[in-house]
């Protein structure tokens, strides 16, 4: 089968652990995520099997969005409720929430520089990062740009006199490579306190929401009741950004043998764009401005 299936991965799971369950489920190999999701963490996580793998990156580009709570008063070696506790500062006058709100704004930028934490999967010197902090051993972590649509409160901020803390829910919508954990740490820095994301939930990735997301046990049940296709979308659903040209018979003919296409039969102002065929999108291919043709980008179908 060839589709992408938007899954709602459930917490104490790595993303990898949902990989080779579905493997087993579907009876393939062929499967890949597109951005992976923190064991703590839940949400929608698209699932690409078959030819769906080439699209990955696609999916990845465009965007995500999430929902969860950042705790100021403490910070841990993970930046989230997982590590230890590295630093508090108990919160004995609690934020106006006017205040916090003016942080969060300061990292809703286009290129917000981030260092990712050090129990993460970023490599440096062919390690990952969390291979260098399990060891206790230190290593200089590479600085990253990512992007942040917006990042707002979503709940009156809540003050806990007892344990000396402040809650803030949110919800964020950011570009690929953003680590929520660390932008979480990051509003502290902002006030001058600790702080650690203490909730999160992906709540849209890859177009897809988590109304759209399936359980496991739902794409269990659909494999063995033969109504895989109602939960499966096709390749289509990744390229949706992409202006569409229908072939004709011929064109799909030079398409399958990987040949070019002129401008003056495409009737199209796109550096890229998607061929359809049969009513599916067979390819994608660029203008290359200096043979004056569009030439192939990726194929998905020659059938």
């Amino acid at each position: 089968m060839d589709g992408i299936i938007p899954l709602n991965k459930e917490r104490g799971m790595t993303s990898f652990d949902c990989v080779r369950k579905l493997r087993g489920i579907l009876k393939t190999k062929k499967i890949g995520h597109s951005g992976t999701l923190d064991p703590n963490v839940d949400g929608v996580l698209p699932i690409c099997v078959g030819s769906a793998t080439k699209v990955v990156d696609f999916l990845m580009n465009s965007g995500k969005v999430y929902r969860g709570e950042i705790t100021l008063g403490f910070a841990t070696t993970t930046e989230d409720l997982d590590g230890e506790v590295i630093d508090q500062k108990p919160i004995t006058t609690p934020f106006e929430q006017s205040t916090i709100n003016q942080a969060m704004q300061e990292l809703v930028q286009p290129e917000l520089l981030q260092i990712p934490p050090m129990y993460s999967a970023v490599k440096v010197n062919g390690r990952k990062l969390y291979e260098y902090a399990r060891a206790g051993e230190t290593v200089e972590r590479p600085e990253r740009h990512v992007r942040i649509d917006y990042f707002k409160i979503t709940a009156p901020v809540t003050f806990d006199a007892e344990n000396h803390v402040q809650k803030i829910k949110f919800e964020v919508g950011c570009g690929k490579g953003t680590y929520v954990r660390t932008l979480s740490f990051m509003v502290g820095q902002i006030l001058g306190v600790p702080a650690v994301m203490s909730d999160l939930t992906r709540i849209k990735s890859g177009g897809f929401t988590l109304n759209q997301a399936v359980t496991l046990s739902q794409v269990e049940t659909a494999v063995q009741t033969n109504q895989l296709e109602t939960i499966c979308f096709p390749i289509d659903h990744a390229l949706s950004g992409f202006p569409n040209v229908n072939l004709t018979l011929k064109q799909w003919k030079v398409v399958q043998n990987g040949g070019f296409l002129a401008p003056q039969d495409i009737k199209m102002n796109s550096d890229q764009i998607a061929v359809r065929f049969n009513q599916q999108i067979k390819a994608l291919y660029y203008f290359n401005h200096d043979q004056g043709v569009y030439k192939p980008l990726k194929m998905f179908s020659v059938k």
